[in-house]
């Protein structure tokens, strides 16, 4: 099986890491506008050629694992490269966009729109992790749009790398999405943000930064390159997110003028909750 990744980063390498450990026969050949992205991938082990548009047609399985902006412009590019039988499927964090832009193509049984949920802060091929995907959620859309014979070696894929399969129409997927990654991601960077400008000594940061900042933060180490596009298609939900979420801070801070702290702790006790949401939603992960 021929898999082309295109995007070498840390979502495609890991991708590639995996099929090439759970799957039988796999040659995977890697494109990336980073000729050093397909050197570094080369020399880990990640893929075993570079290649480019043209060879294509080769493919069995194209996966698009570039920023989402990019990957409307190629979806319907390489879906003019390939041969009936190949599957092509994105792993982008919008879905509305995609699978709009493809609508009307030729090619469009042969195109799956995925989000894999699962990642890291870091990127570029040296951020690429075996089993990353493992007990993770990949939310599919529009999977009737697919051919049903590439739908299964999609299918057969997911399986091998150990992932579970949920299925959304686009327009739900991205409005759900917003709440739960992409006002993650803002909350984090602009925190970030409020803490450098305001702790002009960085030393003082490092010195009382403790592990609850550490872990808030994190996500604000994630590539803006990558970002920015996601949170651009997904204005409209991310701008409702944050219309919601900056509410409840406003309500917060009113609280604390008032003295008002039975009222958080009530609010805080109430948020507790989402400790057994969060448990139930690992207990079934681990029983699936």
């Amino acid at each position: 099986m021929n898999v082309f990744v295109i995007g070498l980063g840390l979502i495609g390498g890991s991708l590639a890491l995996d099929i090439q450990e759970k799957c039988q026969n796999v040659t995977v050949y890697g494109i990336d506008s980073n000729e050093e992205h397909s050197i570094e991938a080369k020399n880990l082990g990640i893929i075993q050629h570079s290649a480019t548009y043209d060879e294509i047609s080769n493919a069995d399985v194209v996966i698009i694992a570039v920023p989402v902006d990019i990957a409307l412009q190629l979806a319907p590019k390489i879906l003019d490269y390939i041969s009936d039988k190949t599957l092509v499927f994105d792993v982008g964090s919008t879905k509305e966009d995609i699978c709009q832009v493809v609508k009307n193509h030729p090619n469009r049984r042969n195109f799956l729109a995925t989000h894999p949920i699962a990642g890291t802060e870091f990127s570029g091929p040296k951020a690429a992790l075996k089993n990353l995907y493992k007990g993770k959620t990949n939310i599919i859309c529009e999977v009737e749009k697919t051919a049903f014979k590439l739908q299964e070696k999609a299918l057969e894929i997911f399986s091998k790398i150990g992932m579970r399969i949920r299925y959304m129409d686009p327009k739900s997927h991205d409005k759900h999405i917003a709440y739960v990654s992409h006002l993650s991601h803002i909350s984090s960077f602009m925190l970030g943000k409020t803490v450098i400008e305001k702790e002009k000594n960085e030393r003082d940061i490092f010195d009382m930064a403790g592990s609850g900042f550490a872990s808030t933060v994190r996500l604000a180490k994630s590539s803006p390159a990558m970002w920015t596009p996601i949170f651009k298609q997904n204005k409209v939900n991310v701008i409702e997110t944050l219309e919601e979420y900056i509410q409840n801070l406003q309500q917060f801070k009113k609280l604390m003028i008032e003295d008002n702290f039975e009222e958080i702790y009530r609010e805080m006790d109430d948020t507790n909750h989402i400790k057994q949401i969060l448990n139930g939603i690992l207990i079934e992960d681990n029983i699936t």
